[in-house]
């Protein structure tokens, strides 16, 4: 039997929540300067005792870029914003989550670039690409670019998901064809960073690791955007505001359609000053569109061997994790990952609590990555999954695969498997791969309130697989 979820969450994060771009040249500087040299021309000065006008003899002295991250859908109405008040982002993309729920499509994203709005890169599934080893970084990174230009879409600028990088990230960023790489967190704002520069620089120091406020939120209001933009301003250089979701849902990194009018309306009268543009980051940056590079492609493990990375679960990673592993969740419910000792073997098992439940589910699977952690698969395979596990609830084998793009889609489940005081192995052979998969991701799951103990978890193509 199957519990019917159709959906997934993924993320490195703990588990109360879950899933060509067009330039145009900038000609005011040069329009300001012709008009400059008309005047001297013609022998033009100033009379005695006027206030030249500081606003309309020199070029713009700044520069905003405002930009969004992961191509959530209701980034579209901040889109639209934009375009009623004549200004441009840069959206940077996942493009493994592209066409999934509460993110843009394919669609969205060419009515982004015909708007003249850019369009960047974010990772494909949002990967910490310092918590991941170089070859998992490095198709992260690349194929997100070699997706979204499959899409027709020109590619030059990047963000680091969580703000996180390392001198290893930069360089990989750099091997992928980008031109430049933001970051988050280090520019002053009124909320946070107080030692910190008002502005970027106009040429960054570090190209791969520009500078930005921290991510823009509920936190924030009219007047906090307007004091940094007026910094920048100020400072006399670029400024970059980031933000996440344009709804009102209230959530720490939501900011309403409301704020965000009254921010663009402000900021539309603020360039008519003259001494800031609103750019995006291709537009300060520039550069051509480098060559597309692919990352290394993962291959599925040898018949008769266990295809599981630390299927003990006894090398800890990042964030309190299993190093491979992540707890998925969706719906309403409240789930906690606790390490038990000793476990069914060696030091430890991992053990779920599910409390306040009323849907979804909860459950432990390998990271839905583009190789590194979840298994490698053949179409038309059929696989053994085992693990043994201890719970008060029943529970069953969920499933997702990945396509070639790097999406994540929900597969099938087992039938249930019974509660267990003691430690009992949990045995399935799947269906069929379907056409097109290259990975598949499982695990046990709980879809009520209880607890689920689990250790030693296995996988193997059916042909060779060893007797249980």
């Amino acid at each position: 039997m199957s519990s019917g979820k159709k959906d997934f969450a993924s993320g490195p994060v703990h588990t109360s929540r879950k899933r060509a771009g067009l330039w145009a040249a900038s000609w005011v500087s040069v329009l300001l300067l012709l008009t400059g040299a008309t005047s001297l021309l013609n022998g033009n000065q100033t009379p005695a005792g006027s206030q030249p006008a500081a606003t309309a003899s020199a070029a713009p002295l700044s520069s905003v870029s405002l930009t969004f991250d992961s191509g959530r859908s209701s980034q579209m109405e901040a889109a639209r914003i934009l375009k009623d008040h004549g200004l441009r982002g840069t959206f940077f993309i996942d493009s493994g989550f592209v066409g999934a729920p509460d993110y843009m499509t394919v669609e969205n994203l060419h009515s982004l670039a015909t708007g003249q709005n850019e369009i960047g890169g974010h990772t494909v599934t949002l990967a910490d690409v310092t918590a991941v080893e170089p070859d998992e970084a490095s198709r992260q990174i690349c194929n997100d670019r070699a997706n979204l230009t499959d899409w027709g879409f020109k590619v030059t600028s990047f963000a680091y998901p969580f703000a996180a990088s390392t001198a290893k990230s930069e360089e990989l960023v750099a091997g992928c064809g980008y031109n430049s790489a933001r970051g988050l967190g280090e520019i002053h704002s009124p909320l946070d960073c107080a030692t910190c520069a008002q502005a970027e620089t106009v040429r960054p120091a570090n190209l791969f690791r520009t500078r930005a406020t921290s991510e823009v939120g509920s936190g924030w209001t009219l007047a906090n955007l307007q004091a940094t933009v007026v910094q920048a301003e100020q400072a006399g250089g670029w400024l970059q505001l980031t933000f996440y979701d344009i709804d009102n849902n209230g959530s720490p990194r939501s900011v309403s359609p409301a704020l965000f009018e009254q921010f663009a309306t402000w900021l539309a009268a603020r360039t008519q000053q003259g001494t800031m543009a609103v750019r995006t980051v291709h537009d300060v940056i520039g550069g051509v569109a480098k060559p597309v590079v692919n990352g290394p492609v993962a291959a599925p493990a040898a018949q008769g061997k266990n295809t599981l990375r630390n299927p003990g679960l006894e090398i800890a990673g990042k964030y309190g994790l299993p190093q491979c592993w992540q707890v998925s969740s969706y719906g309403k419910n409240v789930v906690v990952l606790s390490t038990l000792n000793p476990g069914h073997s060696g030091a430890i098992a991992r053990r779920l609590d599910v409390t306040e439940y009323s849907s979804g589910d909860a459950k432990l699977l390998p990271v839905l990555d583009l190789g590194a952690c979840a298994p490698s698969v053949t179409a038309g395979h059929s696989y053994s999954l085992r693990a043994w596990y201890q719970s008060t609830a029943k529970t069953q084998f969920e499933l997702y695969y990945r396509n070639k793009l790097g999406t994540w889609t929900y597969w099938t489940a087992s039938p249930w498997f019974a509660p267990n005081t003691s430690y009992e192995q949990a045995i399935w052979e799947t269906p069929p791969v379907p056409s097109g998969a290259e990975a598949i991701s499982f695990g046990l799951n709980l879809f009520s309130d209880g607890q689920l103990a689990t250790d030693d978890y296995e996988m193997y193509d059916t042909v060779g697989a060893p007797s249980p």
